[in-house]
């Protein structure tokens, strides 16, 4: 079938369309809309469809659907709260199992190691699982499995069934994060700050768990800790159902007055499509490392101050500054990255964290590395969002959920690859290792940031 433009015939295969210089999008009551200018540059038929877009499509809608959209996006932050809140947990929970379970460094890291192959495990699954079932069930099967976790590892049980829970609790959290980052870099709505609003939320959920799970260990029934995140989780579930209703990402857009994302016409598979873009891959690892500095900067600087700098049992409380400060940045640092430009200020900000780090491994003070550690957290809280943010502006439009999904699931088996690989160096070498391995995977990260390509690539 043709489509008519000017009175001439249009092929729907054409992907380059030349607007003349002066056009009216009209509404589909045929009112005159938004009135736009080309100088001459031709646009690909997406752009012009983009472009000729009624602003109200984005910002009308009745006032139902507008709330229905806020408690919509609200949900997708409590999904985040709760992997911020796991994350948050290990870290001052590690030297009572380490206590607990009698072991070293090696064997606690196998914690990190099981939970690595449940977001692996998540993520994969999740380009099948969001294909076959769509959003609403995925997310809800994410929030249920990390219920399952958790009511296992509040047992107490032995050291193997122990991390099983953080199996099944990592592969919840690789579904869930997948689908809620897509979900929100799918809203056309003012997506970066939302981005970042998001974010934040997940540093909410890692600064007040520390606070949780520094007095948990210091009781008898330390295991119970989990059964707050057990707590959190079934709130979760109950309100991904209640808001959602099981329905795909398309019909939750919709339903809340928002318009859906473009379709491809390819004959491959999404699973294969997103596979062959390498921006997809280079994202991925650069969130991995980023995710996985994040997790052992909360997790063992703890360790690593009471063995090294003599702290105390409230030392726990350093991991929630710095889950505070990443919560903090993620929010306050908006306009510096709206005014540098959010590809710059990611290299400024990862050098300035490497600069931070060599204080607090060189200045024997806690109070000082203390506050270091806190101002880490502010100046590497943005770089996630700022990286969800590029990929929506570089990768086609119809590959974006599950490209994201993707890169938000490989990306948080950073957050048990790394501490354990410290872990295993730190039996070794002794946890002083810590600083020399975080300064080369915050390298290592701006390098590849470096090689994130900075336009959308041209697709057919």
């Amino acid at each position: 079938m043709q489509a008519t433009t000017n009175g001439h015939m249009v092929s729907p295969n054409v992907t380059q369309v030349d607007p003349p210089s002066h056009v009216k999008a009209h509404d589909q009551k045929g009112h005159e809309a938004i009135e736009m200018r080309w100088p001459g540059p031709r646009l690909s038929a997406s752009d012009f469809r983009a472009a000729s877009i009624s602003s109200s499509d984005l910002k009308g809608g009745t006032k139902r659907q507008r709330l229905l959209a806020k408690v919509q996006f609200a949900t997708a932050c409590f999904t985040m709260y709760l992997a911020g809140w796991n994350d948050g947990t290990t870290g001052p929970l590690l030297p009572r199992i380490q206590e607990v379970y009698h072991l070293n460094f090696a064997v606690v890291s196998l914690i990190f190691v099981f939970a690595c192959v449940g977001f692996l495990s998540g993520a994969f699954s999740n380009l099948f699982l969001d294909s076959r079932f769509g959003f609403g069930k995925v997310i809800v099967l994410g929030s249920a499995c990390q219920a399952i976790g958790y009511a296992i590892e509040s047992a107490s049980l032995p050291f193997p069934a122990f991390v099983l829970g953080y199996v099944i609790n990592g592969f919840g959290m690789g579904l869930q994060d997948a689908q809620a980052n897509g979900f929100v870099a799918s809203l056309k709505d003012n997506p970066e700050a939302k981005m970042g609003i998001l974010h934040a939320t997940y540093g909410a959920g890692a600064l007040l768990s520390p606070l949780v799970a520094t007095q948990f260990a210091q009781l008898p029934h330390w295991s119970f800790h989990y059964l707050c995140s057990l707590g959190v989780a079934l709130i979760n579930t109950v309100l991904l159902i209640s808001v959602f209703g099981l329905k795909t990402q398309d019909e939750c857009l919709l339903q809340s007055g928002q318009p859906v994302g473009e379709k491809g016409t390819s004959e491959s598979s999404q699973f294969n499509q997103i596979f062959w873009l390498k921006e997809v891959h280079l994202l991925a690892f650069f969130i991995l490392v980023l995710v996985g500095v994040e997790v052992t900067v909360g997790g063992w600087m703890v360790t690593y101050i009471i063995d090294v700098r003599g702290g105390g049992p409230s030392t726990g409380y350093i991991s929630s500054g710095f889950w505070g400060g990443l919560m903090i940045g993620r929010i306050a640092l908006l306009w510096v990255n709206k005014k540098v430009g959010e590809r710059r200020v990611s290299f400024i900000y990862s050098i300035l964290a490497i600069g931070l780090e060599l204080i607090v491994w060189l200045v024997p003070s806690l109070i000082s590395g203390g506050v270091a550690v806190s101002i880490i957290g502010v100046i590497l809280g943005p770089l996630y969002p700022i990286a969800m943010n590029h990929a929506v502006r570089i990768l086609p439009g119809w590959l974006l959920t599950g490209s994201i999904g993707w890169i938000a699931g490989f990306g948080q088996a950073g957050s048990a690859l790394l501490p354990f690989l410290i872990g295993a160096i730190a039996s070794k070498t002794g946890i002083k290792s810590l600083h020399p391995f975080l300064i080369s995977m915050m390298a290592f990260m701006t390098v590849l940031w470096a090689l994130v390509p900075t336009t959308a690539r041209r697709t057919k």
